[in-house]
């Protein structure tokens, strides 16, 4: 497994990235990366979610493009800890209210697993096998502290979108376009977590 990014990643690094490696896709899953990001951040768009959480929608497996692994690492036995990288990459960019959704997502899975009986049986092949890596369901105690966290609902919101988010006849009607969204969409976002950092209008 690669080394995490240094916090030197920008957003032309992270659509090169989807550029070279986006068409990745996993046993048991019938959409690429590429795609399964771009329909994940239709889905929180229509919900009316925030800029922030459209793009953590669209970057959420990003850590999967980042690992540098081949073909499928489930299928061996291996949890890429692809939401650990991908939060590890995107929070020196774009702030908690895109990392921390990022990072918890997997624990969602395991949260819903244990909140919601049937929820299991809607898993792609590929989610039920790194079901099982991750942790598989939640005991009580861990789903309590998962609700408590600030980011909990945002990344529950996340989840129901990753699981939709796989038609394999979903694909946009311009690629090229789609990416041009991908990179306006990082650049309000970027904007809107550095504003804190601005400095005060110099006075006279």
């Amino acid at each position: 497994m690669h080394t995490p990014p240094a916090p030197g990643l920008t957003p032309d690094d992270i659509l090169q990235l989807y550029t070279r490696h986006g068409g990745l896709a996993y046993a048991g899953e019938d959409v690429s990366q590429w795609a399964h990001g771009w329909q994940c951040a239709r889905l929180a768009q229509r919900a009316g979610a925030s800029p922030a959480l459209q793009l953590a929608a669209w970057l959420h497996d990003i850590g999967h493009l980042l690992t540098g692994l081949p073909g499928s690492p489930t299928v061996d036995g291996i949890d890429d800890q692809h939401e650990r990288l991908g939060a590890h990459a995107l929070a020196p960019l774009f702030g908690p209210d895109v990392a921390q959704p990022v990072a918890l997502h997997v624990q969602a899975k395991r949260f819903l697993v244990t909140t919601q009986p049937d929820y299991r049986l809607a898993l792609s092949p590929d989610s039920v096998r790194s079901l099982a890596l991750q942790g598989g369901p939640m005991r009580a105690h861990e789903a309590a502290a998962f609700s408590a966290l600030p980011h909990a609902r945002d990344a529950l919101r996340l989840r129901v979108w990753d699981d939709l988010g796989k038609d394999p006849q979903g694909l946009p009607d311009s690629p090229a376009e789609s990416m041009r969204d991908l990179h306006r969409l990082m650049q309000r976002v970027r904007l809107r977590a550095l504003a804190p950092c601005a400095l005060p209008t110099p006075q006279g």
